[in-house]
């Protein structure tokens, strides 16, 4: 099912009778296979509004993602999330929505300087499970149902609601961009220049430690401020070596291969995510035993490439963090769950939130279990 319009989707929701599978583009294919019938919402597509002076963008939630960026771009403006494209490390296809971005919460590394997806959303119209369609936040400011849905639905994957607007603030493109690197620095040493430069006030915009080895840093912003912030942070990196500089597209190529995991393209392996505190990030990596690591978020975000079926919980035992099987087999998704365990307290709210959005239990299901 394609339906072309809100009104379209409401209905087709509202009259199912069984469960919905929701596919925004298909290239962020994470978790348990929701069972039911596919509902896309690639027809959805259009920019509603978009003022450059006001730093306001409206699209339909089907609009291509690179639509967006193009024309973002054309007036020197950006997402300022960094948002992935996650179709080399998954081995997906077609086209990023952005609802699908939302539905994921799909932020890259700039997340350490500007926030998550959800932190520059500012509005959503969504149909829920009863086919009711529901509008927060953006043009419509009053929260009528006492939910800030506007957080509440991104990250959801459509358990919750099928979005079909999405309203964002975004920002100026920087007019120049520079990545000072660091060789051959062990985890506990580069998370340290990691957490120093981003404590620094030299206003940081990534912090990556690459499969290599490397540590990168990256600044952006006005051309005389890059090269001032560069001097001042190479003074500041000193103890931990000889930093190089790279510029303009050698730097935006190295951070949009860290944005994606490059790195993992194409090997075999299942792919996890881990969310921690940067400080912890150095005690977790010998027990991980993973043939690939990748520290993204100044020790924030690890990735980890593991053998086949592994399950990273059971192996880690309790951690003050998250971690979710990102890329796996069908089977091995359907025996390891990607998304972590909640605490009873906070698994009592999501089955109450699904409740309410979605009283027949009919979008997406088993896709989070």
């Amino acid at each position: 099912m394609r339906p072309q319009s809100e009104t379209e989707l409401a209905e087709l929701i509202r009259s199912a009778n069984g469960p919905l599978a929701i596919r925004g583009g298909g290239t962020r294919m994470i978790g348990r296979a929701a069972s039911g019938e596919r509902l896309e919402t690639v027809e959805l597509s259009s920019i509603r509004l978009y003022e450059p002076g006001a730093l306001t963008l409206v699209a339909g939630a089907g609009t291509p993602l690179a639509e967006i960026e193009a024309v973002l771009a054309a007036e020197g403006q950006r997402l300022p999330f960094e948002p992935p494209d996650m179709r080399g490390l998954l081995g997906s296809e077609g086209q990023s929505t952005i609802g699908g971005v939302v539905a994921a919460n799909a932020s890259g590394p700039r997340r350490v300087q500007a926030g998550a997806c959800r932190d520059s959303l500012i509005g959503v119209r969504f149909v829920d499970g009863s086919g009711t369609i529901v509008k927060n936040g953006g043009r419509v400011m009053k929260n009528v149902t006492g939910y800030d849905l506007v957080k509440l639905v991104a990250g959801s994957y459509g358990t919750l609601g099928v979005l079909s607007e999405v309203s964002f603030k975004v920002l100026p493109a920087p007019e120049a961009e520079a990545t000072l690197l660091l060789s051959d620095l062990d985890p506990v040493r580069a998370v340290e220049a990691m957490s120093a430069a981003l404590g620094s006030p030299f206003e940081v915009t990534g912090a990556a430690r690459q499969v290599d080895g490397t540590t990168a840093f990256r600044v952006e912003g006005l051309d005389l401020s890059v090269r001032y912030r560069v001097g001042r942070l190479t003074e500041l990196l000193g103890r931990w070596g000889d930093p190089q500089v790279e510029l303009g597209t050698a730097s935006a190529g190295r951070w949009a291969e860290i944005r994606d995991v490059k790195a993992f393209h194409g090997r075999e392996g299942d792919v996890w995510r881990l969310s921690v505190a940067p400080s912890t990030a150095p005690g977790l990596l010998d027990r991980l035993d993973a043939e690939a690591l990748q520290l993204d978020w100044g020790g924030g975000l690890i990735w980890a490439l593991v053998s086949e079926g592994t399950d990273l919980r059971a192996r880690l035992g309790p951690i003050a963090g998250h971690a979710t099987l990102v890329r796996a087999s069908e089977p091995i998704r359907a025996m390891i769950p990607a998304f972590p365990p909640e605490a009873p307290p906070i698994a009592a709210l999501t089955r109450g939130l699904r409740a309410r959005f979605d009283p027949r239990g009919i979008l997406n299901p088993g896709l989070m279990d």
